[in-house]
């Protein structure tokens, strides 16, 4: 399968969260794309590979560019590279070369793509799953977030801003279980695909089938109104056995590296 439905979403994703903001930074640079939130966590304050790589020279001014830009901002960064944009030259001085710029991976993540979703092996658990409406609702998402992805809190509150809310270019989902809240997720739909992020369910728990029907219910719903698109996202290690069950197969894969 086709890697470019997964990086061209993500990097949409990150677009649509900065949109509007005064603080960020939406620009195409030479075979870069910048899409920033200006926020202090520098996961959000992101540039892109937006082509081929063809050696290590080209991948060494393209990671320059993006310095530059973020020095002049004053801000932490990351440099989010999809692999397949690599040759095999520059994927073997990548690591060398991302820390001439004070880079250091933070995440290694599978990029999926799922078409048709089997049909579950057991009956789901029952779940109220809606979109997020009110600063009521976008609270409990960030705190979910929060302590899923073990980001602080004011950092998180700084990503998820009240601009959410209304957002259909990243759509924002809280699910519940028996009126109490259990688990986030996302929608991003672009282009050739619908990208799906943020699935997290809360500690406790965990291991109950919640996930998963959080992942069909917003994958059916988007494609309701989107049309039959594949579905693409990039799995943690902890949700990875899900979407494996649930037909997602790896075409890629995602590496962060921050400042």
């Amino acid at each position: 399968m086709d890697f470019h439905p997964v990086e061209e979403n993500l990097r949409q994703s990150f677009r649509a969260l900065a949109t509007g903001r005064e603080r960020a930074s939406l620009l195409e640079l030479p075979g870069v794309t910048i899409a920033s939130l200006g926020v202090r966590f520098q996961m959000f304050n992101a540039a892109f590979l937006s082509g081929p790589v063809e050696g290590p020279a080209a991948l060494e001014a393209r990671l320059q560019s993006a310095s530059d830009h973020f020095r002049e901002k004053g801000r932490a960064w990351s440099m989010w590279v999809c692999e397949d944009w690599l040759s095999w030259t520059a994927r073997l001085r990548l690591s060398k070369i991302c820390g001439t710029f004070g880079l250091r991976l933070a995440a290694e993540l599978p990029g999926m793509v799922a078409g048709e979703l089997p049909l579950p092996f057991a009956a789901p658990p029952r779940l109220e799953i809606r979109r997020l409406t009110t600063e009521a609702d976008l609270q409990i998402f960030r705190t979910i977030g929060s302590l899923c992805f073990r980001v602080p809190p004011h950092w998180f509150a700084e990503v998820f801003n009240p601009g959410v809310i209304p957002s259909r270019d990243f759509e924002c989902w809280l699910a519940f279980q028996d009126g109490e809240p259990v688990a986030t997720a996302a929608t991003v739909p672009f282009g050739n695909a619908i990208g799906l992020y943020n699935i997290a369910t809360i500690p406790s728990h965990r291991g109950k089938g919640i996930a998963e029907a959080v992942t069909r219910h917003i994958a059916q719903d988007a494609r309701l109104r989107y049309g039959n698109l594949p579905l693409v996202l990039q799995a943690t290690s902890m949700g990875l056995a899900v979407y494996e069950r649930l037909g997602f197969r790896q075409v890629t894969r995602i590496m962060a590296w921050v400042s």
